[in-house]
C-alpha cells in the first residue's frame, strides 16, 4: 500500500491494515508461510494477480519489514518472511476460521498451488500438539509435497519433501476442506480420502491423535459459528 493511501490513524487496527490490508497482500503472506518462494511460485499460486501488482505488493512488504529477499538454491532469488512477517500466522489462522463460515462465491477456483494449506494447518497443529510428540511427516496433498516436523511442542509445516519420514500421509485438497468445515464425516474422510503409512506403529498413532485433534478444533469452530448464526437468525 503506497504511503499516500495509508490511514495515518493512531488506531492499531488501522496501522495493521496499512501494512496488510491491500488486496493480495495477506494471500502473499499466507503462501510465504509455506517457506521461501520464487516470484514465479507466488504468481502461480495467486491466480489472477498481474506481474506488476505482485511486484508492487512484494516491494511494499519488504519496505514494511514483513518480507525479505534471499538467495535460494542454485542462486535463485526467493522471497521469505522476516521474524515480523512470521507473526502474521495467528492472524491468518483466525481469518481462516472466520472464512470457513462463508460459502465461496461461484465459480469456485482452486489455488494455483497448495502452499495455502501450510499456515492454516501448521497453526492448528501447533495449538493441539503435545510436548512429548516428536515425528517427521511427509504430507502429500494432490501430489504436492509438504514436510511436517513436530518437536518440543512446536510444529513446522513447509513445502518440500522429507527424507526418511516417520509417517507418510496422502490426501486431497477438497476433502480436507470439507472435513475441516464439517461438511464431511471424519470417518468418510479417513476411509475414502486418506492413504497412510508409517515406519513405527507408535508414531502413526501419535500423528493420527494429533491430526484428529486438529479436525476437532476446526469442526468445533465451524459448529460454534453455525450456532451463533442460528441464534442470531432466531432473535
Amino acid at each position: 500500500m503506497a504511503s499516500a493511501r495509508r490511514y495515518r490513524l493512531l488506531c492499531p487496527i488501522a496501522r495493521a491494515l496499512d501494512r496488510v490490508g491491500d488486496r493480495w497482500t495477506l494471500l502473499i503472506l499466507r503462501d510465504l508461510h509455506a517457506g521461501p518462494a520464487r516470484f514465479s511460485d507466488l504468481q502461480s499460486g495467486l491466480k489472477g494477480i498481474a506481474t506488476n501488482l505482485l511486484t508492487e505488493r512484494l516491494n511494499q512488504l519488504m519496505t514494511d519489514g514483513l518480507v525479505e529477499k534471499r538467495t535460494g538454491a542454485f542462486g535463485a532469488t526467493v522471497y521469505a518472511l522476516t521474524a515480523l512477517g512470521e507473526r502474521t500466522r495467528t492472524l491468518l489462522f483466525e481469518l481462516a476460521l472466520f472464512g470457513g463460515r462463508f460459502v465461496p462465491d461461484a465459480p469456485v477456483r482452486r489455488p494455483g498451488n497448495l502452499r495455502t494449506i501450510a499456515v492454516t494447518l501448521g497453526a492448528a497443529l501447533e495449538r493441539v500438539v503435545q510436548p512429548n510428540m516428536a515425528f517427521r511427516v511427509a504430507l502429500k496433498v494432490d501430489g504436492e509435497d509438504f514436510a511436517l516436523d513436530a518437536k518440543n511442542g512446536k510444529v513446522e509445516l513447509q513445502a518440500g519433501t522429507v527424507d526418511d519420514p516417520d509417517v507418510t500421509f496422502e490426501t486431497a485438497y477438497e476433502p480436507m476442506i470439507a472435513v475441516s468445515e464439517g461438511e464431511m464425516p471424519v470417518e468418510e474422510f479417513l476411509a475414502e480420502h486418506v492413504a497412510l503409512s508409517a515406519t513405527d506403529a507408535g508414531q502413526q498413532h501419535a500423528f493420527m491423535t494429533l491430526f484428529g485433534s486438529v479436525l476437532d478444533l476446526f469442526r468445533t469452530a465451524a459448529q460454534d459459528e453455525r450456532r451463533r448464526d442460528d441464534s442470531t437468525a432466531s432473535d
